[in-house]
């Protein structure tokens, strides 16, 4: 019995380690996915955005806040973003000022 139970054993440590590590991947590749669409979304409200991405978004979406220099303008403005997991796509919401908004993306 002892020699049937450890390579079981074995297989499933394996397969739990490479499962959680293309887990990972995943929700790396879909962070940055959710970034690149939503900084794309926005670029008619913000130059040069940068965006700070939800890590898991909901069950439907991924969310992030859009922030740079306001198009045309002088001053730092963000935005809301929602990516659909399905098609793809993404949307923003309107343009939400500097003081009523602080987030500071990564460089």
């Amino acid at each position: 019995m002892k020699n049937f139970v450890a390579p079981i054993v074995l297989v499933c440590a394996t397969t739990a380690v490479t499962a959680h590590a293309a887990s990972d991947d995943a929700w790396t590749t879909f962070q940055a996915d959710v970034g690149k669409a939503c900084v794309a979304a926005s670029k008619d409200l913000i130059e040069k955005g940068r965006a700070v991405v939800d890590p898991f978004g909901s069950q439907s979406y991924g969310l992030a806040v859009v922030t740079g220099k306001a198009k045309g303008a002088k001053v730092r403005i963000s935005t809301i973003c929602a990516y659909d997991k399905k098609t793809k796509k993404a949307e923003v919401g309107g343009e939400i000022s500097a003081d009523m908004l602080r987030a500071k993306p990564s460089k």
